[in-house]
């Protein structure tokens, strides 16, 4: 199927003489002005960045299935229908305007089996007889309400869009023709469409840009000396890791696990290259050779693959659901993660870029079989570190909270046994309790959930790349040791604040915190100017909520043996509440707007809770919070205070500012390890 996968501009697309046909069993067009507006922004911003190869916009797949024909090739379109209506109606809307870069556009492409409305009315948009009365040249009976709509969207949107944006007409046609690229699929001949529809009737959606990735993989990797085996190597960790719930052990068959994974531990990482993990996959198959096409089903269904192919009843015995656990991460965005880790190179972190990323860094690469191979063994080291050593939400005994635990094996007590894998910390004593505060499974476990709820997106999340740049480094030199990965994660999360945040205009680049620094905060405590940092912390002036989470970290170490700090958690805390109001209830004094929003006034809570109790005096929200839990470790300190007035701001402020500024100890830096 891979030899069918074509990168088409959309001027290639609408300019080949191809009719897609779309077929009487699709449903009706039903794009509306969300998805219309989130279309043309997204080309917008693309093109913002600059229109150059290394700027293309992969917008989606389309799916189809090539129909006999004389003479003129005809695809039937089994998926990715909507979009292709709409960027058909676009480049209509553009053509009826005058714009030069489509007066090649001259045929309509786009054809609607069965459905006679909708072809009348698509050809009238195309001739632009509807312009400028749309309902004026077509009877009622003639119109398809939802494409004309579609097209009185555009006409809408578009306009305002360019003009908000300051970009031209002309430079929106040239790069939606030139550099917005749609992957077109064609199926097999072969393929059995009825069991095509009812999976992706099942899954609800189009083929994802990584299912498209892999594919293109096992393509390149055709070249390599054995590509049976490679491509097989490539499907089976591919299956493996696209599961972000699941531990990827548990993607494997259990003879697989022991080859991989340490036999009888399945809590190590064996090989130490693609080929040797080729090799150890291909032995625990019992050494025949293995089927490497890619299926139908393997292409659209990635995760299920790997865990049907097991066939061992014997995984599930004992198994909690696979919603035990989730991933802070998706799939797509981690695959950049891993090219940036392999790399070690300025690869974006928004999966917006998946495809053109692995162009310009992986299929354009003086050698792509060796480097997919490289990025094929980067990805399952990658994902086996991230199950053992990056948090996880997980659901247990009816409840939910962080967990930093590996993949542990326990062997069999008797020889009638077959033995069983469970979830324990990743550091310390299996058992050890989850609030203490000593253990450094906990210290991680908090460092890292105050970094996830900074940045709660799946996008750009930096300290991610910046724990995943030290467990790889780390592992290849030895297994990951708590007390150096702590330091380390300290140690970013210093950087991160000191020399970005609150950096001012001399502010560092991510890449060169995590990359060229190695974590390593530059800004020592008596090189910095305190006074330039209290500006900083003024209200709407800080720039990630790390800064107060970082801080809360701090303070939960501190005093973390006080009874309504020993259960403390990051949460989604996402508003800056005023401990004293700005707009305080009627007959309560008024501070100065310096004092109310300095940092000693500032603290983090949930947004409902700062609707709630906005307004309310610090001695009523003390009342509140006497009998709920605490949001911040923060805000319990000022709680404690009995007389919250201009005095007591400035000194707890103060107070803050010296915790962040002494932070823990700055590690010590060899080679690529923290030590």
């Amino acid at each position: 199927m891979s030899d069918q996968i074509n990168q088409l501009p959309i001027r290639a697309l609408l300019a080949e003489n191809v009719d897609y046909v779309i077929p009487m069993y699709q449903r009706n067009y039903a794009w509306s002005e969300g998805e219309i507006t989130q279309l043309i922004q997204d080309v917008i911003d693309y093109m913002r960045k600059g229109p150059t190869a290394s700027q293309n916009y992969y917008i989606g797949t389309l799916v189809v299935f090539a129909r006999d024909s004389a003479g003129k090739t005809i695809y039937e379109t089994i998926d990715g229908q909507q979009r292709l209506t709409t960027l058909s109606l676009l480049a209509s809307y553009l053509k009826n305007g005058g714009e030069p870069a489509l007066t090649w556009y001259d045929a309509l492409r786009i054809r609607f089996e069965s459905r006679e409305r909708s072809q009348k009315t698509f050809a009238a948009i195309f001739a632009g007889v509807l312009e400028p009365k749309p309902t004026g040249f077509l009877a009622p009976q003639d119109t398809n309400e939802a494409i004309l709509e579609g097209y009185r969207q555009i006409q809408k949107i578009l306009p305002r869009k360019l003009k908000d944006n300051q970009v031209s007409s002309s430079d929106f046609a040239r790069y939606l023709l030139e550099h917005v690229v749609l992957m077109r699929v064609c199926v097999p001949p072969q393929t059995d469409l009825n069991h095509y529809f009812e999976i992706m009737n099942s899954r609800g959606e189009q083929l994802e840009k990584h299912e498209v990735l892999k594919a293109r993989m096992m393509d390149a990797l055709r070249g390599d000396t054995d590509p049976a085996r490679s491509r097989h190597c490539l499907h089976l960790v591919w299956e493996a890791c696209a599961n972000m719930e699941r531990y990827v052990q548990m993607g494997f068959t259990p003879a697989q696990r022991d080859a991989v994974f340490g036999q009888g531990d399945w809590g190590r990482f064996v090989p130490t290259d693609f080929d040797r993990l080729r090799d150890a996959l291909s032995a625990s198959a019992g050494g025949g050779t293995e089927r490497a096409a890619l299926t139908l089903d393997e292409l659209i269904e990635p995760v299920r693959g790997a865990s049907h192919a097991s066939g061992a009843a014997e995984e599930k015995k004992g198994e909690d659901a696979p919603e035990r656990f989730h991933a802070v991460i998706n799939f797509s965005n981690f695959l950049l993660h891993v090219l940036r880790v392999m790399l070690d190179d300025d690869v974006p972190l928004d999966d917006k870029t998946l495809i053109a990323a692995f162009d310009t860094h992986v299929f354009k690469a003086e050698d792509p079989v060796a480097t997919v191979k490289r990025f094929v063994f980067t990805l399952l080291r990658c994902k086996y570190l991230f199950d053992h050593y990056v948090i996880k939400r997980e659901f247990a005994k009816g409840t939910d909270g962080w967990s930093l635990k590996r993949l542990k094996w326990q062997a069999a007590s008797d020889r009638r046994g077959a033995g069983r894998s469970s979830y324990v910390n990743t550091f310390g004593a299996d058992d050890e309790a989850e609030n203490d505060t000593k253990g450094e499974n906990r210290r991680i476990l908090m460092l890292l959930s105050a970094f996830h709820v900074s940045t709660p997106t799946r996008v750009y999340k930096y300290w991610l790349n910046a724990a995943l740049k030290y467990l790889h480094d780390a592992h290849l030199e030895h297994e990951v040791q708590e007390g150096a990965y702590l330091r380390y994660l300290e140690s970013v999360a210093k950087a991160f604040v000191f020399d970005r945040y609150l950096a001012g205009d001399d502010k560092a680049d991510y890449f060169e915190i995590i990359h060229e620094r190695r974590g390593l905060c530059q800004r020592q405590r008596d090189e910095i100017d305190t006074s330039a940092i209290g500006s900083r912390l003024a209200y709407d002036h800080i720039e990630n909520n790390l800064v107060f989470n970082y801080l809360d970290y701090l303070l939960w170490l501190k005093h973390g043996n006080e009874s309504p700090v020993s259960n403390f958690e990051f949460t989604f805390r996402s508003s800056v509440e005023h401990y004293y109001p700005q707009t305080p209830m009627e007959g309560q004094p008024r501070l100065e707007r310096n004092v109310v929003d300095a940092f000693g006034n500032l603290c983090l809570i949930s947004h409902s809770k700062n609707s709630r109790l906005s307004n309310f005096m610090p001695a009523a929200k003390k009342e509140y919070y006497r009998n709920n839990r605490i949001d911040s470790v923060k805000q319990y300190l000022m709680m404690k205070d009995d007389e919250w007035d201009i005095e007591a701001i400035h000194t707890h402020g103060q107070a803050m500012i010296d915790v962040l500024l002494d932070g823990p100890k700055q590690p010590a830096i060899v080679g690529t390890v923290t030590v």
